[in-house]
């Protein structure tokens, strides 16, 4: 039997990925156990989210810190001590420095709403709408030291309908990101996952469930 993967998973919001993360879990879905949640705003939702499951949680704020080095290296510590083998970005909104990234190689997962490489950044939802795609969606990748860059392990595609608001649009790729950001962490607790530089081989893709990438006309 598989060895569960130990998470950390690190929040600044309302951890609705979070939610999804942990419903997989319990549904038994995924072979993971969460060691710690971190946030680094006090008013973060997600902290209430994670404490209601019985879940260790920790609040770091940045604004403690003097550089952002210094706020990683602490984070670092934290997530060691609680024997943390891959970093889940949940809506963690701080970027992570070189120092952070080199303590977990391949082992720091991101989801951006967005098909990267198009609309990296902030607010990207309303790029993709000023920009006028038809089809937008979600992306969960490995974070290396550019934003929104790293190997992309997983994505998803939604429509965008010409009467879309960012609203509208970003609540149809967060559907899609509560789905496939579990997935993709699954890939990793079976050990599916061949990183080779900026690119990932997926073992046995032949497999993957249909839903993984899913069509406009699907959704």
């Amino acid at each position: 039997m598989t060895t569960p993967l130990s998470l950390g998973i690190l929040i600044s919001g309302g951890g609705t990925n979070l939610q999804a993360i942990i419903d997989a879990i319990e549904r038994k879905d995924l072979s993971a156990h969460i060691r710690i949640v971190v946030s680094n705003r006090s008013d973060a939702y997600g902290l209430a989210r994670a404490q209601r499951h019985g879940l260790s949680t920790a609040l770091l704020a940045h604004t403690d810190f003097s550089s952002r080095e210094e706020f990683d290296q602490h984070l670092v510590t934290l997530l060691h001590e609680h024997g943390v083998e891959m970093v889940i970005l949940a809506g963690f909104m701080r970027l992570l420095s070189a120092r952070f990234i080199q303590a977990f190689p391949h082992r720091i997962l991101n989801i951006h709403p967005a098909l990267l490489p198009a609309f990296p950044g902030l607010r990207a939802q309303r790029q993709a709408l000023e920009r006028g795609v038809r089809i937008s969606g979600a992306t969960v990748h490995l974070v290396d030291e550019k934003m929104d860059h790293g190997p992309i392990i997983m994505q998803a595609a939604v429509p965008v309908y010409p009467d879309d608001t960012e609203d509208s649009l970003s609540a149809r790729i967060l559907a899609q990101e509560h789905r496939i950001y579990p997935a993709a962490i699954k890939l990793f607790a079976e050990g599916r996952v061949v990183v080779r530089g900026n690119s990932v081989r997926i073992r046995d893709e032949r497999h993957w469930p249909q839903t993984a990438f899913q069509s406009p006309a699907a959704v």
